[in-house]
């Protein structure tokens, strides 16, 4: 299906990563202009070199809250018409509970959560200035599952998910839509860690047998930006084969 998001000016967090590239090409690929950031400058110099001087690139440490702030000034001052905003970005610090050192709990918590309040609170008052503004935030299916030695990213993800319920609470009569993507076992480099019996164990808990791809979550990602999804806020869609059914 087509939707009409031509021109439309699209922030995507965590842009060289594996679905971020995927978010990238499928809003390129709807003429919509980009506002990529990365924590790694190398990767942003590829996507420049991709997509061109047409669009926009910023570096930011999401680690650094005082970083994403600062930038995130810098960002909304060169751009006061940002329609749409992904919150991808996301990594991973695994440990089992008992020996996780607090600062891989921090870290984790910085970057898949508390970048999210400075990233938003900039570019709030933009949307509903503008009277107009999609939010969407990526977490996971771990977010209401639970996985051993995952305490940190299971608590980021699902206080992801209630920060953006609250969110779309507040701004839903401002014309501001906030929803949740919750991808089940996707191919990307978060996958790419796990050894052959740990894909196959994931295989025989989901019912398509499969992994999903980074463009499942675009193409969602798409629709939910554009008119035809105008009256969906506050929702969590999973996108996992099956293997959580809720």
């Amino acid at each position: 299906m087509s939707y009409n998001l031509n021109k439309k000016k699209i922030l995507i967090t965590g842009s060289s990563g594996g679905i971020g590239k995927a978010l990238c090409n499928k809003f390129i690929e709807k003429d919509c202009i980009l506002i990529c950031t990365s924590s790694n400058l190398e990767k942003l110099e590829v996507l420049k070199k991709k997509y061109g001087e047409k669009h926009f690139y910023y570096k930011i440490d999401l680690t650094n809250m005082i970083e994403v702030s600062e930038n995130m000034k810098l960002i909304t001052e060169n751009h006061k018409d940002i329609d749409i905003l992904i919150n991808n970005a996301g990594s991973t610090k695994d440990n089992l509970f008992l020996r996780m050192k607090s600062d891989q709990w921090n870290e984790i918590l910085n970057i898949n959560l508390n970048s999210h309040f400075y990233i938003i609170k900039e570019i709030l008052p933009l949307m509903i200035k503008n009277k107009r503004g999609n939010i969407i935030g990526i977490s996971s299916i771990v977010a209401l599952t639970g996985n051993p030695g995952q305490a940190n990213y299971t608590a980021s993800k699902s206080a992801m998910i209630g920060m953006y319920k609250s969110l779309a609470l507040e701004v839903g009569q401002r014309n501001v839509r906030v929803n949740i993507i919750a991808p089940g076992f996707i191919q990307s480099p978060m996958t790419e860690k796990l050894n052959e019996n740990q894909v196959n164990n994931i295989l025989e808990k989901i019912p398509l047998k499969k992994l999903g791809s980074p463009e499942d979550i675009a193409n969602l990602a798409a629709f939910l930006s554009s008119q035809e999804a105008s009256y969906i806020t506050g929702q969590t869609f999973h996108v996992n084969g099956g293997m959580l059914m809720i």
